[in-house]
């Protein structure tokens, strides 16, 4: 292949490092309305009164707007395929409160001054109400947080979804024989319960939108989102107005990490334009981004294993219990993959059980955050996996290998046919690159800090089974050259540039030759956006279909105007040949750009997949303890990863690098933590850590190829399946180190120092 698997530079690399004006505020009007929203102080409340008149009366306000000025109509604002399994829960603004930093009022001003003097204006009377800030005592509290009546989409087979209780959903599944009597049966047992943090997703550039009226005074959106299709459903719905009046455009993200599957600023600005007829625009503030958006949930999983002595694993069992925070917003698609982005992985299995309840808290909305409950489930089982390895005495890689699910098998929990995986071979490739059998688990350093190593393995999807389904469509110009129009959010991870190299490699032509126009909703077709790792598999495939099909138009017309056989007919290098008989791209455009027989040919193309193919990966960790302090480093850390075939090795590298950083973050700095009222304390990057460029050491990536077969060229995604192994691998590099299980993240030193409370 001449471009699939190859480096190439990203198509946006030189506007981005040159500063060029891409980003949603670098293109919003001069004298655009300067929004500002009024956030609750309280985690729990009624509004009983609100005086805005002193707010209105401020120099340069335009409007000022409470509950009693917006539409009724409940919505989720959760980035789903319709009908969303979200709960219709949120108005825009609501007389009552259900956490700290809960909108209570829209100020629309002249300048941000004048806007944030308004604010300071607005009279509010609460009455306050208990708050529900313990997810683990959430179900049957006296205090409910949403007595309201709420619409469920949620599929049949999940029951149980009981606002009254707090309960925003409960399932579970069952498969192969029945879990008690087969765990009854086991050698050996083991039960642990695994406590996972609240963590935010910490893009750089925040949230933020322009809204305007365009000359048929449709409302346009301009807006940093990962999906902008999702984004006009949600708003033609929140504000009561057909989807036609709608217009969304994507220009370039500065990051999301999930945070942007999640509409948090849209609606304000749009409702201020609508009500004045003005341009309006919001930047969120850092603070507003911490906690005024959503962040990972914080979860406890359950997780009981059996065994046999030799090492088969022959039970699982996992409960999730998820902290959804004030509004349901992927509750029920996030907790799901905790169970089936881990159990599959082990499939000797005789019995399997996943179950899961999803709880409201008076707590910041938790929403999408790269690896989507898979990082949460991996953790938990993985940590699991790597204990029962230790009172079992066999190697963590030698139990793996046991295990695993194989190519070519068909899983026991939630029977997926695995038709592409180099699982085995990311394991033994791992383990050479951290000399995992050439060195002891445990080594005392010269200077008394103690270096040890640990392991865990992961899966993920690709895009949503069933559900996602893009569509591209390339045409071809009278110049020559084509224009690729897709709607997948490029958020930084290089799709778009992924997208033109199998364009490219389809039709045979330079990559130069293919301008791309993304994600308009008025211009581009329906895509579901930046999520679930759908953009190299299902917005890739419907590419590779969109190219073949106007591959065929071409090849057709220029059969017809040689009065030639189709089949006699060849595309290389941007031309069209029949024997020695050349057509260049620019000949044919422009023999179809004039004459009653021309027209312009445009290929279109689909895809959806009743499976997500899961890409795999092994991760190693090799850590430095410090007994003193109870610090620990990662001074190395290997990935390696099965994507299926690696489109662009460059940006598939750093995909992956990134995801085993946020990883590490994940593992032993990062926790979304909370007052005792229900204040946000970590609304700041002081007191909210991350990892910077000092923190980390070392990370290498390597990549085990298989072949997809449903996927372009062989390829499966990458994004979020490198997030998953940091924290159980560090975790299992900590108990060599300490002989001290952590079962809470974060690992933080006092912990790993004196174990936990």
């Amino acid at each position: 292949m001449k471009f699939v698997g190859r480096q190439f530079k990203k198509i946006d690399s030189s506007a981005i490092t040159s500063g060029k004006p891409i980003y949603t505020d670098d293109l919003a009007a001069a004298d655009a309305l300067i929004v500002k929203v009024l956030r609750s102080p309280h985690a729990h409340a009624i509004i009983e009164e609100i005086d805005v008149s002193r707010a209105e009366a401020q120099p340069g306000v335009e409007i000022v707007l409470t509950h009693k000025d917006v539409p009724k109509t409940r919505f989720t604002l959760a980035g789903q395929s319709y009908p969303e399994p979200s709960p219709y829960d949120q108005l825009i603004l609501d007389s009552k409160v259900r956490y700290v930093g809960d909108a209570v009022a829209i100020v629309a001003a002249q300048t941000e001054t004048q806007a944030e003097n308004a604010l300071k204006r607005i009279k509010v009377t609460y009455k306050k109400l208990e708050p529900v800030l313990d997810f683990e005592t959430a179900i049957d509290h006296p205090s409910i947080i949403h007595d309201e009546e709420v619409h469920f989409n949620l599929p049949q087979h999940v029951g149980g979804q009981d606002t009254k209780r707090n309960i925003m959903a409960s399932y579970g599944f069952s498969f192969g024989e029945d879990i008690e009597t087969t765990l009854a049966d086991c050698d050996v047992t083991l039960e642990r319960a695994y406590y996972m943090q609240a963590a935010a997703q910490s893009m750089m550039e925040t949230f933020r939108s322009y809204t305007y009226l365009d000359a048929r005074d449709r409302l346009c959106v301009i807006t940093s989102t990962q999906v902008p299709f999702h984004i006009k459903r949600q708003l033609a719905r929140a504000l009561e107005m057909s989807p036609s009046k709608i217009r969304v455009i994507k220009p370039r993200i500065g990051g999301g990490f999930g945070a942007k599957q999640t509409s948090e600023s849209e609606i304000y600005p749009a409702i201020v334009t609508l009500k004045t007829g003005k341009p309006a625009k919001i930047v969120y503030t850092r603070k507003e981004t911490f906690s005024s958006s959503n962040s990972r949930h914080a979860m406890r999983i359950t997780v009981r294993i059996g065994a046999d002595r030799s090492g088969r694993i022959r039970a699982i069992d996992l409960h999730s219990l998820s902290d959804q925070g004030a509004y349901g917003h992927h509750g029920f698609t996030t907790v799901k993959l905790t169970g089936e982005k881990s159990i599959p992985l082990y499939n000797k299995l005789e019995a399997a059980k996943f179950s899961a309840d999803v709880v409201y808290t008076n707590k910041l909305k938790a929403g999408a955050f790269r690896g989507y409950g898979a990082t949460q489930g991996t953790f938990a089982l993985e940590s699991a996996i790597n204990e029962l390895a230790d009172r079992l005495e066999i190697d963590p890689v030698d139990i793996r290998q046991m295990n695993i699910v194989q190519e070519g098998e068909t899983t026991l929990a939630f029977d997926k046919l695995i038709e592409s995986s180099k699982l085995d071979r990311c394991i033994e490739t791992g383990a050479k690159m951290i000399g995992w059998h050439d060195k002891p688990r445990r080594r005392v350093m010269e200077d008394g800090t103690i270096r040890a190593t640990g392991m865990a393995i992961t899966m993920q999807g690709s895009g949503i089974a069933n559900i996602d389904n893009a569509t591209a469509i390339i045409k071809l110009n009278e110049t020559g050259d084509l224009s690729l129009f897709i709607s997948a959010s490029d958020n930084g991870m290089g799709t778009d540039t992924v997208l033109v190299q199998l364009a490219a490699e389809t039709l045979k032509v330079d990559p130069d030759e293919i301008t791309l126009i993304a994600a308009d909703t008025d211009l581009t077709p329906y895509d579901p956006g930046s999520y679930a790792s759908s953009g190299a598999y299902v917005t890739g495939m419907a590419v590779v279909n969109a190219c073949n099909d106007l591959k065929n138009k071409m090849t057709e017309m220029a059969a017809a105007y040689w009065n030639v056989p189709p089949a006699e007919v060849e595309q290389k290098d941007g031309a069209i040949y029949h024997k020695d008989t050349r057509l260049p791209f620019i000949d044919l455009g422009r023999i179809l750009s004039v004459g009653p027989s021309g027209g312009t040919l445009v290929g279109t193309g689909s895809f959806g997949h009743p499976a997500s193919p899961p890409p795999y990966m092994a991760g190693f960790a090799d850590i430095n303890y410090d007994p003193k302090t109870g610090l620990v480093k990662v001074v190395d850390y290997v990935g390696v990863v099965d994507c299926g075939t690696v489109i662009n090795p460059a940006l598939a590298t750093v995909q992956a690098e990134s995801g085993v950083v946020q990883g590490i973050g994940y593992a032993l700095y990062e926790d979304v933590q909370y007052g005792p009222t229900g204040q946000l304390f970590t609304n700041n990057f002081l007191q909210y850590k991350i990892p910077t460029r000092p923190d980390i050491a070392q990370v290498r990536i390597a990549f085990e190829e298989s072949y997809e077969p449903s996927g372009p060229y062989g390829a499966k995604s990458i994004g979020e399946v490198v997030i998953n192994t940091s924290a159980p691998a560090i975790q299992s590099a900590i108990h060599a180190a300490t002989g001290r299980y952590l079962y809470h993240l974060p690992m933080k030193p006092e912990a790993i120092l004196f174990g936990e409370k």
